[in-house]
C-alpha cells in the first residue's frame, strides 16, 4: 500500500486487562505474550517504543509480561477508550485486539473477531448490537488495517459492509496454550465420570450455540449411559427459561478451571459444538489438541479451522448428532483416526505463527531505529 504513514511508537489497547476473561480476552493476551517475544525486534521497529496504555484499574500486564504499562486516566470502560485513549494515542500507531477501539482514530490496527451482530442478532442484547453496528463500520473504514481470526469471518466483514476486503489481515488463532495447563480431575472425580463415557459441550444459551439440538440428541435416553456434561456459567433453570427441555442426567459441572477443563477433555468421549456460526472455534481445536475427538456442525469457520479431522453434523438434525456420537463410542478404530487427526490438525495453529504474522503486519506502519 503506498502512502502509508509511518509511526514512531507503537501503543497497545490495554483496556481489555481489566475486563471480565472471555474468548476475546484469551486471545489478546495470548498476542500479547507473543508480542513480549518480539519486545526487542519491536523496539528496534519503533524510535520511540512500545507502551501497553490502560485504565487507571489495571495495575499489571499480568502472566509475567514485562512489557511497559502505562495505566493513567480518570475513566474506565468504554469511555476510557473512545475518549482518554484516543488522546494518548494521538500521533503513535495504536494496536486494539478486542473488537472496539476509538472511533475517531485513523492511526489504528484492530482485530474484529466476527460479525456475529449482523448474522445472530439474537444472541446478544439490543443496546449490544445496536452499538456494534455503529461502531464496527466506522472502524473499518477509518482505520489503518482490520485484523480477524479466519478467512470466514473476513468474508463476513465485507459481505455485511465492516470493512473493505483489501485491508483485512487473517490471523489465525493459537491453540498450543493448553498444553500448559495441569490436569486437575476434580470434577470428574467429583461426579464420578467414566473414561470415555461422558460427551463434553458449552453451557451457553445463546441461539447461536444451539445446545437444543444436544438435549434433544440426549432426550428419552437416546444415548443410553452416555452422559452429557455441560461447562460454562449457565444452568438448568437458564435453559428452561428458553423453553429448552434438559434431558435428565445431564451434568452442569459450571464454570470450570483451564485445568478442570483439560482433565475434562482427556477422559471424554468426544466434544460437541453444534454452533450454527463461529468467527474462529478455539474449543474445538483445544479438545482436539488435547486427544478429544470433535463433532461439529459444518457452520461459520469451524470447517475451515477442523478440516477433515472432524466428525461434522446438521446442526438441525439431532438424530444426526446422536448417530455420529454412538459412532465415535461404538466404533474405537474411528475414534482413535479422529484422535490422531486432531491432534495434526490444532498442531497447525500456534501462537508463534499469530504473533509473527501480527508483528509482520504491525512493521508496515513502523518508523524505525536509525543508527
Amino acid at each position: 500500500m503506498t502512502g502509508e504513514r509511518h509511526y514512531r511508537q507503537l501503543v497497545i489497547n490495554g483496556r481489555f486487562l481489566g475486563a471480565k476473561p472471555t474468548g476475546v480476552q484469551r486471545v489478546a493476551r495470548q498476542l500479547l505474550l507473543e508480542l513480549q517475544k518480539h519486545e526487542h525486534d519491536l523496539d528496534e521497529l519503533f524510535a520511540d517504543g512500545v507502551t501497553v496504555c490502560a485504565p487507571r484499574n489495571v495495575t499489571a500486564i499480568g502472566n509475567g509480561n514485562t512489557m511497559r504499562l502505562n495505566a493513567a486516566g480518570k475513566l474506565t470502560g468504554q469511555a476510557w477508550e473512545q475518549i482518554e485513549l484516543q488522546r494518548r494515542a494521538a500521533g503513535k500507531l495504536l494496536l486494539s485486539l478486542c473488537n472496539l477501539a476509538p472511533i475517531a482514530s485513523k492511526n489504528a490496527i484492530t482485530m474484529i473477531h466476527d460479525a456475529q451482530v449482523y448474522t445472530m442478532p439474537s444472541s446478544y442484547s439490543r443496546a449490544f448490537r445496536l452499538w456494534y453496528r455503529v461502531v464496527l463500520p466506522q472502524i473499518g473504514h477509518r482505520h489503518l488495517q482490520i485484523l480477524t481470526v479466519s478467512e470466514f469471518s473476513a468474508r463476513q466483514l465485507v459481505e455485511f459492509g465492516v470493512a473493505p476486503a483489501d485491508r483485512i489481515t487473517v490471523i489465525h488463532n493459537g491453540v498450543d496454550h493448553v498444553l500448559e495447563f495441569t490436569p486437575d480431575p476434580s470434577v470428574n472425580l467429583a461426579y464420578g465420570l467414566t473414561r470415555h463415557g461422558y460427551v463434553v459441550a458449552l453451557a451457553s444459551t445463546q441461539p447461536h450455540k444451539n445446545i437444543g439440538v444436544l438435549f434433544r440428541a440426549f432426550e428419552q435416553g437416546r444415548m443410553g449411559h452416555t452422559q452429557l456434561v455441560l461447562i460454562g456459567g449457565a444452568g438448568a433453570a437458564e435453559f428452561a427459561a428458553q423453553g429448552l427441555a434438559v434431558p435428565p442426567g445431564t451434568l452442569f459441572a459450571g464454570k470450570v478451571s483451564d485445568g478442570q477443563m483439560r482433565a475434562l477433555m482427556e477422559e471424554a468421549l468426544c466434544f460437541a459444538m453444534p454452533s450454527l456460526t463461529e468467527g474462529f472455534g478455539l474449543p474445538p481445536l483445544e479438545a482436539m489438541m488435547l486427544g478429544c475427538p470433535a463433532v461439529l456442525a459444518p457452520c461459520g469457520a469451524l470447517p475451515e479451522v477442523c478440516g477433515g479431522a472432524a466428525l461434522y453434523a446438521d446442526p438441525h438434525d439431532s438424530d444426526a448428532w446422536s448417530d455420529a456420537m454412538r459412532r465415535l463410542r461404538d466404533e474405537p478404530e474411528l475414534r482413535e483416526r479422529l484422535v490422531d487427526a486432531g491432534r495434526v490438525q490444532s498442531g497447525r495453529f500456534t501462537w508463534a505463527a499469530a504473533g509473527r504474522r501480527l508483528v509482520e503486519t504491525i512493521q508496515r506502519f513502523a518508523a524505525p531505529r536509525t543508527t
